[in-house]
């Protein structure tokens, strides 16, 4: 059945205030943390994946902890280890004495929301582990594809990589994850509000004590998707994203700019922001709102550059900066 103008306005209208009672019930246990829930939304929004970098304390899993809740979904955990195995994440093929032939015994990865605890804690071979379940949705077991449910999302948080015990991310794992959403030490009015809430009680392992509760279906966020996914974008705006992805692969400090994979990303993430923020089209505002977190950790610097301490960060504004925006 086909909507009419004021059924569809009403419709999205209706999704836009679930996810912002969304935000509301995160909000009773993490605080000072508004950027990286709106990436999480936008992120599930978008149907990708998120990377969480942090030093360790500053609420990382207890943000994705809270989201889930909030979330009618199936939520699993996976603390990252070095002697952690693939199997431990995909599942492994066990014998069945009693029926003499070997089983597939599923693993953590098939559940909706899959916390990634300190991903970068284990050696890439089990990173890797993951990179058919992001990209393809499914688990290959001897011979046989196994489809993951809907809505999947990882949510991966990692420590910075200068601390000890930490594994390079591999690249092509990075480019799996839409969005890195880099969560900073709280500022002094934040910190304050944290100790306050813990002397009145909170506690952290308990989010149902804090009042936390399930407000959006997996239905209401199919809707969700499928809605944002609408969202137009004119070809100016398109040109637009292009140019700032030619200029990461002409700028002198890069190695390896984005790829048009990470250029579709881009795309994604824009419409998820314009359609949460209640617009029917894809601004400039919304693409540049969204290139760092999206481009962040897909950029690969010359080493000269790193040693000179230039930032990803850095080169993105300076290249939005110099393209040409449309007016």
């Amino acid at each position: 059945m086909t909507l009419s103008a004021e059924e569809i306005h009403a419709r999205d209208n209706n999704l836009r205030g679930a996810l912002a009672r969304v935000r509301a019930e995160v909000g009773k246990s993490v605080v000072g943390q508004d950027a990286a829930v709106s990436g999480l939304i936008i992120a599930l929004l978008a149907q990708g994946h998120v990377l969480l970098e942090g030093v360790p304390g500053v609420a990382k899993t207890l943000l994705v902890r809270t989201l889930s809740t909030a979330l009618s979904l199936d939520t699993k955990r996976v603390q990252f280890t070095p002697d952690l195995m693939p199997g431990d994440v995909t599942g492994s093929l066990v014998y069945d004495a009693k029926a003499g032939d070997f089983e597939f015994r599923r693993g953590p990865v098939f559940t909706n929301l899959l916390l990634a605890d300190e991903i970068n804690r284990t050696p890439p071979k089990t990173q890797s582990a993951l990179l058919e379940a992001m990209e393809e949705r499914q688990v290959s077991v001897d011979g046989v594809s196994l489809p993951l449910p809907s809505p999947f999302l990882v949510a991966a948080t990692m420590n910075p990589i200068e601390y000890e015990g930490t594994y390079t991310l591999p690249e092509a794992q990075l480019d799996r994850f839409l969005l890195k959403l880099v969560l900073d030490l709280p500022e002094r009015d934040t910190e304050i509000e944290v100790l306050r809430r813990h002397a009145l009680g909170f506690n952290p392992r308990d989010l149902g004590g804090a009042g936390v509760q399930p407000v959006l279906s997996a239905e209401e966020l199919k809707a969700a998707q499928g809605a944002a996914a609408q969202t137009t974008v004119s070809g100016d705006v398109l040109a637009y994203l292009v140019d700032l992805a030619r200029a990461t692969r002409q700028s002198p400090s890069v190695r390896m700019g984005v790829s048009p994979r990470g250029a579709t990303a881009l795309l994604a993430s824009a419409k998820a922001w314009a359609w949460l923020s209640g617009y029917p089209a894809v601004t400039p505002d919304h693409v540049q709102a969204m290139v760092l977190p999206v481009w962040r950790h897909r950029l690969q610097l010359r080493p000269e550059a790193e040693l000179e301490g230039v930032s990803a960060d850095t080169i993105l504004r300076s290249i939005m900066q110099q393209v040409q925006v449309p007016i």
